[in-house]
Formats: structure tokens, sequence, C-alpha cells
């Protein structure tokens, strides 16, 4: 049996390079998939995933690495992408999820969802960090996919915009702990205002700096909602359960494949 030949794709080809390489292969629709929010302690977790078109048209100027842009820059090519994508998909995954759930399986989950909610369906894809099993197509786990290949940037945007706009909607309405600056993630302003107020229902009390605040006593950190006055907690949920997922338990991250000079594909391996 004819084993097909090797691709070689080298680090110095630019953000089109995989794609360009895969879609010579014969893979035209080459879907990229990211996250936003893996290590913020509030708000949801978003992963998006993209298929650019082929060709100039797929070349979006300015697309890069979320966190390399400037929140102005995210925004125009935000809407670029959005305009520009054969297919583009977003899946929202509340904090409360990411607590009962576990943010690596939920991470995973997202990525999943938003992939098989393309429009146009993928030939190959293409992951930034973690593989994602369940997918029927080949793929390949990337990393730091989000500066090595374009679809995966695409997609680190789409969330990237998307959970910073959940975020300042969050800040109106849980004021004080200044959502809207540091979108969740842990800076002092936000440790101090934890401190101050405790968590709010937005908050991931699966995470070590929450649970510490949170006067739980020694609880499991999972149990999502701080204890009220009368010893009893709220069994409201947060208003976005149609973003949740249903995932199976026990997935375990695998190491990623990095792309460098001396990196090889092989055709059609998953």
């Amino acid at each position: 049996m004819l084993t097909p030949p090797r691709t070689v794709v080298r680090r110095d080809g630019g953000l089109y390079a995989l794609e360009r390489a895969l879609q010579r292969r014969g893979f035209r629709h080459v879907a990229g998939a990211d996250e936003a929010g893996r290590g913020a302690c509030a708000g949801p977790l978003v992963a998006a995933a993209a298929v650019l078109p082929e060709g100039r048209r797929g070349e979006i100027d300015g697309l890069a690495d979320s966190k390399l842009l400037t929140p102005a820059s995210r925004e125009r090519v935000y809407q670029e992408v959005v305009t520009r994508a054969l297919a583009y998909a977003v899946v929202v995954i509340p904090a409360d999820e990411v607590d009962a759930r576990g943010l690596h399986v939920c991470n995973l989950a997202a990525m999943r969802r938003a992939l098989a909610s393309l429009a146009t369906r993928p030939e190959y894809v293409l992951t930034d960090g973690f593989p994602v099993d369940g997918l029927d197509v080949p793929g390949l786990a990337v990393w730091k996919g989000d500066r090595v290949a374009a679809c995966v940037a695409a997609a680190s945007v789409l969330a990237k915009v998307t959970r910073d706009r959940l975020m300042v909607e969050l800040d109106a309405r849980h004021p004080g702990y200044g959502f809207a600056d540091h979108k969740g993630y842990i800076t002092a302003e936000h440790t101090a205002a934890l401190r101050e107020h405790g968590p709010c229902a937005e908050h991931r009390f699966s995470y070590v700096n929450v649970a510490a605040v949170s006067g739980r006593d020694g609880r499991p950190p999972r149990s999502r909602r701080p204890v009220v006055a009368d010893g009893h907690e709220p069994m409201e949920r947060s208003g976005r359960s149609e973003g949740t997922v249903g995932v199976a338990l026990g997935e375990q991250p695998r190491p990623p494949v990095p792309v460098g000079e001396d990196v090889v594909m092989e055709g059609g391996v998953r």
C-alpha cells in the first residue's frame, strides 16, 4: 500500500501556509477552532470555529492571535471574519457549567459543538493546543495554533470579541467587580473586589481563588451557589442554559503538535 507523500510546513511560511498546504492536498474547507476564557475565574467559556475561503478572499488584513490585537483592531477583524467566512459558529458555556463538568471537558465539548454547527462542513480541522475527539474528519492540534493558522486565529477573534462583549454586559448586572475592565481574569483589582464583596453568581467556584473567599467552609468547590443566610442555596440559574452542552466526563488533554521548520504532516492523519 502506498503511503501518501508528506507535506512540510515551515514556520516562515506565514499565517496562511498551513491551510494552503492542506488545500493543495485536497482539503478545500479547513476549519479552525479556539476558545476564550480558560484562565478567567468569572464569566463564561466561549469557543468558536471558522472556515475561511480559499485564495485572496480568505486573507484578512491584520488577522492575528486575538491576544496580540488591540480591542479596536479585534472589533475590526471580527467584522471582517463575520463578513468573509464561509461559515462560523460560537458556543457559550456558562460559569456554572464549567464548575459542574470541569474546564477541560467543557472546553473540548464547546469546540466540538462549534465545529459541528458550521454550515459548511469542514474537510480538515485545526485546533489550538488540544485535539478534539469525536469528529468524523481528520484534524491536527497545533501548538499556538492562533499564531500559526489563519482559521484558528479567526476563531480566536470570534471567541474573544464575543466573550468581551458578554463581560461588559455582566459588568452592568454585577457592578463592583470591574468585569468590563479585566474581563473576569485574575488581577489585583479583581482580587480586591472578591475579598470585599465575595463572589457573585458569575464566578467559577471550582477555582481556588474564588473558593477561598466563598465562605463554603470546606464544602465541595464545585457546588455552584454561595451559601445564603438561612443555610440554603438559591436554585435559580444564570439564564443562559441554552449555551450549555452535554458531555461525557473523563476526557484528558494530549500533547499538541508543534509546527516548526522540521515538522511534517501526513496526508489524512487524524
